[in-house]
């Protein structure tokens, strides 16, 4: 079943990835889950170098999301710091450290999402909430 994300889904994972971006977060993948599954709209996985990183940026992520009206419905795997869940609904944000990253490879296992590609002029109107002609 393919649909299409809302508009909400879409600015959440837009404010999310630029968030992300702000603590330095490393390899980001927005991937489009909402394509082949009823999940989410987008997961957005991101690495944090350390346990001290991913807590870094896990916090900025949801104190600065709930400042603008969106709180997590769920949060697993912060005390550890390894691989963190926040669960947002259409948006499912995953921060790993390297190593649970590669261990875990959920890339791989989501290969039929799309995977927005940031770097690609197209994709990366995707920030800036336009919705590029395709």
């Amino acid at each position: 079943m393919i649909r299409e994300p809302g508009n909400g889904s879409r600015e959440l994972a837009s404010k999310a990835y630029k968030l992300a971006a702000e603590k330095k977060a490393q390899d980001m993948r927005l991937l489009e889950v909402g394509k082949v599954s009823i999940i989410a709209d987008y997961f957005l996985i991101a690495t944090g170098g350390t346990a001290v990183q991913v807590h870094a940026i896990c916090d900025h992520l949801t104190e600065n999301l709930k400042k603008a009206g969106h709180y997590a419905l769920r949060i697993e795997g912060y005390r550890e710091g390894w691989w963190v869940v926040l669960d947002y609904g259409s948006l499912v944000i995953h921060v790993f450290q390297p190593e649970s990253r590669e261990f875990y490879d959920l890339e791989r296992l989501w290969t039929e999402a799309p995977r927005l590609d940031l770097e690609d002029e197209e994709d990366a109107s995707f920030l800036t909430n336009q919705s590029p002609e395709r």
